[in-house]
C-alpha cells in the first residue's frame, strides 16, 4: 500500500507536469496535494514497516519529535490544500500568481501548526520506557502518557485544531452549499452532471479525509481506546493518500490522456 501510494502520486505529478494541457490551477493544486500525500505517509509508514520487519519497536525521543513535526506539517498541508475549494470558479478567479500565493500560505501555516505541536510536546515530561499504543507518535497519545499536567496544553491543542481544521471545513461547507444551489439553477441535465462530476472527486476525498480524522479525535476525547484510534488513523494516513490519485484519475479523461 505504501509503494502504491508513492508510485501513484508520483505518476499523477509526472502526468500533470508533462502535459501542457494540464497546466491549470486545479491540476496545480492536485499535484501539490499528491506531494503532500507522499510526505504524509512517508512521515510514519517506513518506520512502522521497519518495526514490523525487525521487531525492534523503539523510537528515540528526538526521532519521535521529528516524526510528529513532519506528520503534523504534511497533515495540515493536506488539510489546507483541500480547503481551496472553488473548482468551478478556477478558470475565472485563479492565475499563476494567486495559485503560488495559496500554496506558499499553506506551506507557512502548516509549518507554524507543526512547530506549535512540536513545542507543546517537547515541554512534556515522560518516564523512561513509555509505550505508545499507536504505530506513530500521535500527539493525543503522547498527552495521555505524560506525567505533566496537560490541562492548558489540551485546551491549546483543541483551540489550534479548531482553527486549522474548523476554518477549512467551514470554508468547504460554505463553498459546496453555494455550488449545490448554483448547479440546481442550471436548466440542462448535462450541465448539472458535468458540474457535479467536476466536484465529485474533490468532495469524496474530503469526506474520507475529514470524516476519519474528525472521528479519531472526537473518539479520543470521549473514550481513549488506543486500538480503534490506530485503526482509524490507518484510514486517513495510509488508505486515503493511496486512493487520492485513483479518485482524481479514473473518471478524468484529461489525466487518462496524459498518462
Amino acid at each position: 500500500m505504501y509503494l502504491l501510494t508513492v508510485l501513484g502520486n508520483l505518476l499523477f505529478i509526472l502526468a500533470v507536469s508533462s502535459d501542457p494541457h494540464l497546466h491549470t490551477p486545479m491540476y496545480f493544486f492536485l499535484s501539490n496535494l499528491s506531494l503532500a500525500d507522499i510526505g504524509f505517509t512517508s512521515a510514519t509508514i517506513p518506520k512502522m514497516l521497519m518495526d514490523i520487519h525487525t521487531h525492534h519497536r523503539i523510537i528515540l525521543y528526538v526521532n519521535c519529535l521529528i516524526q510528529l513535526s513532519f506528520f503534523s506539517f504534511f497533515g495540515c498541508m493536506d488539510n489546507l490544500l483541500l480547503a481551496i475549494c472553488q473548482p468551478l470558479h478556477y478558470p475565472v478567479i485563479m492565475n499563476l500568481h494567486l495559485c503560488g500565493l495559496f500554496v506558499l500560505a499553506s506551506f507557512f501555516l502548516s509549518l507554524l501548526y507543526s512547530q506549535l505541536h512540536c513545542l507543546m510536546v517537547s515541554q512534556l515530561a515522560f518516564c523512561r520506557g513509555v509505550e505508545i499504543p499507536h504505530f506513530f507518535c500521535d500527539p493525543s497519545q503522547l498527552f495521555n502518557l505524560t506525567c505533566s499536567d496537560t490541562t492548558i496544553k489540551n485546551i491549546l491543542v483543541y483551540f489550534i485544531g479548531a482553527i486549522f481544521r474548523g476554518v477549512p471545513v467551514s470554508a468547504i461547507l460554505f463553498s459546496y452549499t453555494r455550488i449545490v444551489f448554483s448547479v440546481l439553477r442550471v436548466t440542462s441535465s448535462g450541465g448539472k452532471y458535468k458540474a457535479f462530476s467536476t466536484c465529485g472527486s474533490h468532495l469524496s476525498v474530503i469526506c474520507l479525509f475529514y470524516g476519519t480524522g474528525i472521528a479519531v479525535y472526537l473518539s479520543s476525547a470521549v473514550s481513549p481506546a488506543p486500538r480503534s484510534g490506530a485503526e482509524a488513523a490507518v484510514m486517513y494516513s495510509v488508505v486515503i493518500p493511496m486512493l487520492n490519485p485513483f479518485i482524481y484519475s479514473l473518471r478524468n479523461r484529461d489525466i487518462k490522456g496524459a498518462l
